[in-house]
């Protein structure tokens, strides 16, 4: 028996309404991943509220997904890396930026690939990130605020890909075509 419920609109918790409807206008359908994390409107609410503040940053469309493709890869989260690699595709990134960013590989930019290190040695070093690597990243034309926006992805992000990999998100239909799963 499933531990957790995939919620409508109708089912979730009243608390939780608002968000699941705003979610289901923007895609057109509801994603399984918000439908199971509606069970906790405080996770859905936070989740949804810290992802429109990341969205706010001066990091650019773009960029913003390298973090968000870089956390989920990092955290084997299958959900969100189809989603956000459907995002990049949307964006117009090139197959080999794609590509790198599924396999945890180098980017062909050098600062983007500046920027996808940088998140690993946030995540890594849970935020104490060596002066090395703060250095670098800044060399790479980023500013300090980027560095913390970076922080405000990671943690919008970690939220996001530790309640799909505990609830299991199914892949919805729609993402099928971008699935993933981690290298052996």
């Amino acid at each position: 028996m499933p531990v957790f419920t995939a919620h409508t609109a109708e089912t979730a918790p009243a608390a939780a309404r608002r968000a699941i409807e705003g979610v289901r206008g923007r895609f057109g359908w509801l994603p399984s991943a918000v439908a199971l994390i509606a069970d906790s409107p405080q996770l859905l609410t936070g989740f949804l509220t810290a992802s429109a503040g990341f969205e706010q940053t001066d990091l650019a469309p773009l960029e913003r997904e390298v973090v968000i493709l870089t956390i989920s890869t990092s955290h084997e989260c299958h959900f969100c890396v189809a989603l956000h690699t459907g995002k990049l595709t949307q964006l117009g990134a090139t197959t080999e930026l794609i590509t790198a960013l599924r396999a945890g590989s180098a980017l062909p930019e050098p600062r983007l690939e500046a920027l996808r290190r940088f998140t690993l040695a946030v995540l890594d070093h849970r935020g104490a990130v060596p002066d090395d690597e703060l250095d670098d990243f800044l060399t790479a034309g980023y500013q300090s605020r980027h560095a913390l926006d970076v922080v405000l992805g990671v943690g919008a992000y970690t939220m996001s890909t530790f309640a799909n990999r505990l609830t299991r998100a199914p892949l919805d239909p729609p993402l099928a075509a971008h699935a993933w799963t981690p290298a052996a």
